[in-house]
């Protein structure tokens, strides 16, 4: 009986569990149809991205087939220069000429060119000294002089500014400077303006133009930077920059020059010294460095020079090499009237062509002195300054090929 009992519980037992089943399932299945479904996929919570700083748009090296390494850096270039403005005056056509054929100009390709500064005692050029006066030696032998003029021609010069945290308190008088000098520019000046300061940034500003407003807003674009000054990377690839311009070009006698405005310091150049007074004597360019090397210091060490010593001697040795001309302001104070003296120094030379008589193409250096008659009045002494010499050409360069055809002059009308 209690058996019965159990089983009939047991049952109704199940019987419940069944009902209370079936009564979850349904309420579920009508929760389950009313709540719309999503046919869209989900979508992940956008993540904010930063937005990168701007960068200041460099100039990029200008290219090069083979680059000099040493000690496994790699040789500094000149960065490219900004695109030259778009509007340019249309060149007026210049008619024909006719030419006579009996009329016939050779060129000479060994004729060696020198600008030449006459100077008294106390640094005052001296402009009315005539061709006999002057004397030529190459190697301590004599030359014959072939050409000689005092007739102005145009100069194309750089102006290369060391703009490292060193000149910080003297930039703004130097820019004055700067462009007191640009504005003196006369009809067929062209002017190029660089700043450095490491061999990495050798930046030119603005390439060769005769506009001096061009100039003179480059000027105002300078700003000092940190770095490691490289001034002879500097001066090897300024002096190679004016040299090329326009160089071979037919009836070319402009005058070359370089100024260059710096603490004279060099900390980290590619180039050594004797690699760059080598690439000089290639060179006709007049080098007038403006060195600000008062606040370098004088202490030597034991074998070493001082800092300021080692700086006076390259930049003299610049301007000996060259042709040019050394200064060494103690203020800024004195930078106008230095500027006058630069342009004055442009203006007043005697431009003297001469044809070795040493004709061994070797590659040798030849050492080059200009000597000038002195006048009966001992107090008026007269001082020649020019480059100190150049190099010889190696066979098979330069002009040692085909000689060039002759060169016709245009009939008389």
């Amino acid at each position: 009986m209690f058996r019965k009992l159990n089983v009939r519980r047991t049952a109704v037992f199940l019987m419940g569990v069944l009902a209370l089943c079936a009564l979850m399932f349904s309420s579920s299945v009508d929760a389950g149809q009313d709540r719309p479904r999503s046919t869209q996929p989900a979508t992940p919570a956008a993540t904010a991205t930063p937005t990168p700083a701007p960068q200041t748009a460099r100039p990029a090296p200008s290219p090069t087939s083979q680059v000099p390494r040493q000690g496994g850096r790699t040789a500094p270039q000149l960065g490219e220069p900004p695109p030259p403005p778009k509007l340019k005056p249309t060149p007026t056509p210049t008619p024909p000429e006719e030419i006579d054929p009996d009329s016939v100009v050779r060129i000479n390709a060994d004729l060696v060119q020198l600008h030449v500064r006459v100077i008294d005692r106390n640094n005052r050029p001296i402009n009315n000294v005539p061709q006999g006066d002057f004397h030529v030696f190459e190697d301590g032998v004599p030359q014959p002089i072939e050409s000689f003029t005092r007739e102005e021609v145009p100069i194309s010069y750089g102006l290369a500014v060391d703009t490292s945290g060193s000149l910080r308190s003297q930039l703004p008088t130097v820019i004055e400077a700067g462009k007191s000098i640009i504005n003196s520019n006369r009809p067929g000046d062209e002017t190029f303006l660089v700043r450095f300061i490491s061999s990495d940034k050798i930046e030119t500003v603005q390439d060769f133009t005769a506009n001096k407003e061009l100039l003179n807003d480059g000027l105002d674009s300078f700003y000092v930077e940190g770095g490691q000054t490289a001034i002879i990377d500097a001066v090897y690839l300024s002096a190679e920059h004016v040299s090329e311009y326009k160089k071979g070009d037919e009836g070319d006698r402009r005058r070359r020059a370089l100024i260059v405005i710096t603490d004279g310091e060099d900390r980290n150049s590619f180039y050594k010294q004797e690699q760059l007074f080598a690439r000089l004597r290639e060179e006709d360019v007049q080098i007038f460095v403006i060195g600000f090397v008062n606040e370098l210091d004088k202490e030597a060490g034991f074998i070493r020079k001082s800092p300021r010593e080692r700086a006076v001697n390259l930049i003299n040795k610049l301007a000996e090499e060259t042709g040019g001309r050394a200064f060494f302001p103690d203020s800024v104070a004195e930078l106008p009237q230095i500027a006058n003296e630069i342009i004055r120094d442009l203006r007043t030379q005697y431009v003297i062509a001469y044809n070795p008589t040493n004709k061994t193409q070797d590659g040798s250096y030849r050492a080059i002195k200009v000597t000038v008659d002195q006048p009966s009045s001992s107090s008026d002494k007269r001082i020649a300054l020019t480059r100190n010499g150049r190099l010889a050409r190696k066979e098979g360069q330069g002009g040692s090929g085909p000689k060039p055809p002759p060169v016709r002059l245009p009939k008389k009308p």
